[in-house]
């Protein structure tokens, strides 16, 4: 068993993208056309994440022309490229397969503040706060 793990982990990838349920995300998936090869960018919510170790998935969904579309991509993946987070999402649930059976306005996810959001709002408040203690020093 210990063979197996050691020959796994030789194709498993070092850095993970961090990335969880309800997350609209863009993934790089490279395809090969005949002898070229190319970036096509895949961009939706992750409703599911499967698995573990070598064989971890995770589901993607996205509507193209009102018509829903899902792909499941293997994290480890040599063709996955890279997944970039574009939008946090605030969800109470590990699956997300509800949003098949919706349309429009009730499939959006509500947005979660990622941590580069989080930090731009702290500093813009602790300069508007510096801002208000700066002008009640200069009415004194």
């Amino acid at each position: 068993m210990d063979i197996v793990r050691d020959i796994e982990k030789q194709y498993m990838k070092k850095e993970l993208p961090t990335f969880q349920i309800g997350d609209t995300v863009d993934v790089h998936v490279k395809i090969k056309e005949g002898d070229k090869e190319r970036v096509q960018i895949f961009t939706g919510t992750v409703i599911a994440r499967n698995g573990g170790g070598i064989s971890e998935t995770f589901t993607v969904r996205r509507l193209v022309q009102g018509e829903g579309v899902e792909r499941v991509f293997p994290i480890h993946s040599p063709f996955v490229g890279k997944v970039i987070v574009k939008r946090g999402g605030k969800v109470r649930r590990a699956k997300l397969y509800y949003l098949r059976g919706v349309v429009g306005k009730k499939t959006k996810v509500k947005e979660r503040l990622l941590e580069s959001q989080k930090s731009k709002k702290a500093k813009a408040k602790a300069a508007k706060a510096r801002a208000e203690k700066a002008a009640e020093t200069a009415k004194d």
